[in-house]
């Protein structure tokens, strides 16, 4: 196991059985789930695929190894949109019901076992419009999943549930052209006839699944650090993220050992709706940032830090998401300030603040008790809680606890609790339970913190921590300055301000911002032609909101070559909030054949599309 040398002697134990962890798999409720882990559960799989590019499908025979109760008489896996061909029970064939079809739920996979069984096959096709994949044509094509949150069983028949925890390894034929990637073990070179084998012998649940293929080329960053990318991206790739390994040896001096061997990193196309998905051993990265002057690796640091928190310790269920998120935010946060000191961590900071102030605000116009850290997504789609709640208010509470403890008794904490927990899941109830136990274990610790307003409590608390960025604080003051005209345009130190205080400046900038100003802005600073794409964004939306019409032919660029969703929900919004609904279809109708499912489930809600 992969130490660093940092202070770690052992890296986290696995579950010392498998009756342990089927224990742990039995412990929460998902709703989002056909399974019955209590009554039959899988524990490995190994997986045949063949993909195929042409029909945009592919073929796979996912043969599971199960764990069963003295009473079990059936498995049951979560589909959707897969076409079933044939289910084996330990090698012969048998019967199966595929039950009635749930919208975003899909389908129960019910097939009849004994307590003896021991293995199930499943020999099936995946739709041309499977929801996790996005199949990228052209010169250059390339597939890539995305499993999380439930679209893993629109790829493979599983119990697609963040409780149940799987080993892995996979047998996939490809065009000889171009490369297998998965969340596993994985080449760093193309094989010669397209067949690639994986193994991940850490049990991960299903969201964790992940495929990628493509003509991509491998370049080490560290002992420990790679990245993929397409032959146009790797030498920026490498640049932008060659400070992974240092990355890499902040967190485990935090946290503890790292418990995945190697950390590398796929750049995919655009389309990725997501800045980052923390597939183990394979982070996937929007190429959105890739800034040619890596400012913007913070999400590096996010994605690392979902090694403990997230893949190491997991939600139990979608409700439980903040246990994800919310740690994943605090620990990303201290390994910026680790690597890169704490004006930028307090800075990053600072921006999370004002955006979790601007979504509680939205979100308690709607539905006031989705701004709580425990969600309440039965019957929904769980994206819905893919939200600033889970992410900054979660870091936020986290924060509270260290800056009333104290930093060295919250970081021993932590590190326990990674360790404890280590490939197990967690749900709200039994963290706060661990929180009494073991940190909180005074009343006036407990009344101090006041967990039920945080944890069930609508909005933000009272005793929310302050965050103070000197560097923040005087673009504030320099934004008021330039509003009121004290301050020209000329005068701005916009080429000595770092990404954070540009964003700051036009994510502020008051709505009745005329267009003249802006064209003022950009005549003096070129924002219009930035290489950063967090400042392009806070850029293209104050354009769009003061209809600044010189931006748009960069906006529909943007708009048609990115699909990273965090960047399209707002613009789009803006667009239909400042009566240019027609710009934003004519915008989208363009566009939307290269978004990814989970962009578009989302564009089409806010545009008021129907297929």
């Amino acid at each position: 196991m992969l130490l660093l040398g940092v202070g770690c002697t052992t890296a986290p134990d696995r579950p010392s059985s498998k009756s342990q962890l089927v224990a742990d798999m039995k412990r929460a409720t998902d709703h989002h789930s056909y399974s019955k882990p209590e009554e039959a559960v899988t524990t490995h799989l190994d997986w045949d695929a063949k993909v195929d590019f042409d029909a945009r499908q592919v073929t796979a025979t996912a043969t599971y190894a199960i764990e069963t109760a003295d009473d079990a008489k059936r498995l049951l896996l979560d589909c959707r949109d897969l076409t079933i061909h044939s289910v084996a029970v330990d090698g012969v064939d048998t019967e199966f019901e595929l039950g009635p079809e749930r919208p975003f739920i899909g389908q129960p996979l019910s097939i009849p076992i004994t307590p003896r069984t021991q293995k199930v096959s499943v020999h099936y096709t995946t739709s041309p419009d499977a929801g996790a994949f996005l199949w990228v044509e052209g010169d250059s094509p390339f597939l890539f999943t995305q499993s999380q949150a439930i679209l893993a069983r629109t790829w493979v028949p599983c119990q697609d549930s963040p409780g149940v925890r799987f080993t892995y390894s996979a047998d996939v034929e490809v065009p000889s052209s171009l490369m297998a990637l998965m969340s596993a073990v994985n080449p760093t070179e193309k094989s010669s006839d397209g067949r690639y084998h994986f193994d991940m012998d850490q049990p991960i649940p299903s969201y964790l699944l992940a495929m990628a293929v493509g003509d991509v080329e491998f370049r080490s960053v560290g002992a420990h650090t790679g990245v993929y990318a397409t032959s146009d991206l790797i030498d920026a790739a490498e640049y932008e993220f060659a400070e992974m390994e240092d990355m890499l040896v902040a967190a485990e001096a935090l946290y503890g050992a790292y418990a995945w061997e190697r950390y590398d990193l796929l750049v995919l196309p655009a389309a990725f709706p997501f800045g980052g998905m923390e597939n183990p051993r394979l982070t996937f990265a929007t190429p959105t940032i890739i800034a040619g002057d890596r400012s913007l690796v913070s999400l590096v640091a996010h994605e690392l830090a979902h090694s403990w928190s997230g893949n190491l310790v997991t939600n139990a269920t979608w409700d439980d998401f903040w246990l994800n998120e919310g740690f994943t935010v605090y620990f990303e946060q201290r390994i910026m300030e680790a690597v890169y000191g704490r004006d930028i961590s307090e800075m990053l900071s600072t921006l999370s603040y004002q955006g979790l102030v601007d979504e509680v605000d939205a979100i308690m116009d709607v539905n006031p008790n989705d701004t709580h850290l425990r969600l309440h997504l039965k019957d929904r789609d769980p994206d819905d809680g893919m939200t600033a709640i889970a992410y900054d208010k979660g870091y936020f509470f986290l924060r509270l606890l260290e800056e009333t403890v104290g930093r060295d008794t919250f970081d021993a904490f932590l590190k326990t609790y990674f360790t404890t927990h280590a490939f197990q899941v967690m749900d709200t109830d039994t963290f706060l339970d661990y929180l009494d136990a073991n940190l909180l274990t005074t009343e006036a610790l407990r009344t101090a913190i006041n967990v039920p307003a945080w944890v069930d409590g609508q909005g933000l608390p009272d005793n929310c921590p302050q965050v103070a960025s000197a560097r923040i604080e005087r673009v504030d003051a320099t934004l008021n300055g330039w509003v009121n005209g004290t301050t020209s345009t000329a005068e701005l130190p916009w080429n000595d301000w770092m990404y954070q205080e540009r964003y700051r400046f036009l994510s502020n900038l008051p709505d009745n911002t005329s267009a003249e100003r802006l064209a003022e802005l950009d005549a003096q600073w070129g924002l219009n032609a930035t290489g950063n794409n967090e400042v392009l964004f806070a850029w293209l939306e104050q354009a769009v909101r003061s209809q600044h019409t010189p931006a748009y032919d960069r906006l529909r660029s943007f708009l048609v070559n990115v699909g990273r969703r965090k960047f399209l929900t707002p613009l789009y919004k803006a667009m239909v909030d400042t009566d240019q609904s027609d710009l934003a279809n004519d915008i989208y109708r363009e566009a939307r054949p290269n978004y990814h499912s989970v962009a578009t489930g989302t564009m089409d809600d806010l545009l008021g599309w129907t297929e």
